[in-house]
């Protein structure tokens, strides 16, 4: 076992580590059915990006959320924009600010690491979630997560969204993240090399 990725010695990430700055702080809260998903990216987003911490759960006490989205950062969650009707139990979250993004450094991004259902459910059961703005993305390009199966053409992995949900935060066009998003192309085909043959 690897004691830097936690997975066993002949699937070790860590050569597709690409140690990437980021000038906000990202916060990966992870399933706990994904902590030992060998198709999962966090682990390897986590490990490449400067500024990041990861905590796995699903529903999280009160008081432990709101000491991870301390006052000292804005927090601005990753998700897309609940379909009116569709969610009436969920809080209707603030619109977010383009002008936060002025000031990176003082900006956290919240990421849920799950399939869209285990997602869902956590911003259910963790209602502090449903009260920060979200991060619209935009314009992103179509993604390289081939080893998993995606609902719809625009889902991404949470490497390549938080990457993306970055470079746009940040104001930079995307070659601070791409490094990132290169290793993570190496990630995906050597877990599609332990697939067994059709």
């Amino acid at each position: 076992m690897c004691d830097t990725c936690l997975r066993a010695q002949r699937a070790c990430i860590c050569r597709w580590i690409a140690a990437v700055s980021n000038s906000v702080e990202v916060l990966i809260l992870q399933h706990p059915m994904e902590v030992a998903n060998a198709k999962g990216s966090a682990r390897l987003l986590h490990l490449s990006l400067s500024n990041s911490r990861m905590v796995a759960g699903e529903q999280f006490a009160p008081a432990e959320l709101a000491a991870l989205l301390s006052p000292d950062r804005a927090s601005v969650l990753l998700y897309p924009a609940t379909v009116a009707g569709h969610a009436p139990e969920l809080i209707a979250p603030p619109p977010f600010d383009p002008a936060l993004a002025a000031q990176p450094e003082r900006l956290r991004l919240v990421v849920l690491d799950g399939t869209w259902r285990k997602s869902r459910k956590m911003l259910y059961l963790n209602p502090l979630l449903q009260t920060l703005p979200r991060l619209p993305l935009r314009d992103t390009p179509p993604s390289h997560y081939l080893i998993r199966k995606a609902h719809l053409p625009d889902q991404l992995s949470t490497l390549e969204a938080t990457c993306y949900a970055l470079a746009q935060l940040e104001r930079t066009d995307g070659d601070g993240f791409s490094p990132l998003i290169a290793a993570f192309d190496g990630f995906v085909a050597q877990q599609s090399s332990f697939a067994p043959p059709r």
